[in-house]
């Protein structure tokens, strides 16, 4: 298992899930298991005008709903997790160990916490299911609204405390400020940018839908074995993305080292995607743009990237401009240091927690 840990420092926490992690025995005992279940949305529609009969969207909560005199939920907190990721990102050690235990800020005895596969990843439909390159080509606005109908219709859940969001999860939040503004006390967006994607950001996912596309051995979506070609170089893509410059380098000081890091990270990549999953995760940020309607957010956000953060480099400047048409916003840049990992710094909580204890403060009822 520490040997997983030890990878995980120099990617993006968007993998975690596929480590599986354990909690230590410690945290076991303090916290109960994830309750899991799965709902089913009849006929629905996706932007891009194909429909399912059954979407199947897969959670786990901790803790128990809580309601005020009108009914409404007062304690829900949703959790996004990142691309190729899924809910079970939020129960590594350096996140759970941080916030749900007791007295902690997201202590499971006093919030309702919800973890969602999203469409196309985890436990929840996706083309691997059997549909392949026919499963309908979805997009962050078609995932916003199945989580959100899974919390009214799947849950019973009118209202949320608080929205966590990293990297893809960090973007959903976006769109949830603008799609439903009234339905949540808080946003906390990590590790991401609220414009469209571009520039580099969009080249590296382009590198890697198009080495799948243009795999032969892809066929089509139709393969009966993973295109290793294909799946080599999205993991490479993503190894580089979401890596942390300073932690290679300390953990990888010499060619022999790197190497054989690169190998190893390549191998578990490969067994653990599928090509088709993979290409539909990505392919799904091509319609995101919440930067016209960023006015509509009423919600507090506290905004965080960290400067490390291949993905969302400070130096466009893209954060600090988009901020200041939110109302209630406020971004935070975390400079680089030995607790930061790159883009997946969001998934680090102690480096991070205090802008959280702050934005659950400053939004009490």
């Amino acid at each position: 298992m520490w040997a997983c840990i030890r990878a995980a420092k120099f990617v993006a926490v968007v993998f975690l899930f596929s480590c599986a992690l354990a909690l230590p025995a410690q945290q076991q005992s303090q916290l109960p298991a994830p309750k899991e279940g799965s709902y089913v949305s009849h006929d629905f529609h996706f932007e891009s005008g194909e429909t399912l009969p059954e979407l199947r969207i897969h959670y786990a909560t901790l803790g128990t709903p809580v309601r005020d005199a009108n009914g409404r939920v007062t304690n829900a907190v949703l959790l996004l997790h990142g691309t190729t990721g899924s809910g079970a990102q939020f129960l590594a050690p350096q996140f759970v160990g941080v916030l749900f235990g007791p007295e902690q800020l997201l202590d499971v005895t006093r919030y309702y916490i919800i973890l969602v596969d999203n469409i196309g990843h985890g436990k929840s439909s996706k083309p691997s299911d059997g549909l392949h390159a026919h499963f309908p080509r979805y997009d962050y606005d078609d995932m916003v609204r199945s989580q959100h109908e899974l919390l009214e219709k799947g849950l019973g859940v009118n209202h949320l405390r608080l929205i966590l969001g990293t990297s893809m999860g960090c973007m959903h939040s976006w769109v949830w400020g603008e799609t439903y503004p009234d339905f949540m006390d808080a946003l906390m967006p990590l590790a991401c940018q609220p414009v469209a994607i571009a520039g580099r950001n969009r080249i590296w996912r382009k590198m890697v839908i198009e080495g799948i596309r243009d795999d032969p051995d892809w066929k089509n979506g139709e393969y009966t074995s993973q295109p290793w070609a294909a799946l080599k170089i999205g993991a490479e893509m993503f190894y580089i993305a979401a890596g942390s410059a300073l932690q290679m380098q300390k953990s990888f000081p010499t060619r022999d080292a790197t190497d054989a890091a690169s190998r190893d990270y390549v191998k578990r990549f490969s067994a653990e995607h599928d090509a088709n999953d993979l290409l539909y995760a990505l392919d799904a940020s091509r319609n995101y743009d919440p930067s016209p309607q960023l006015e509509k957010i009423s919600a507090p956000v506290m905004f965080v990237n960290s400067a490390d953060d291949f993905i969302n480099p400070p130096e466009l400047g893209i954060a600090e401009r988009e901020i200041k048409r939110v109302k209630n916003g406020r971004f935070v840049l975390i400079p680089i240091s030995e607790q930061t990992h790159g883009h997946g710094t969001h998934t680090w909580a102690e480096v991070w927690q205090q802008y959280l204890k702050e934005l659950l403060e400053t939004t009490q009822h």
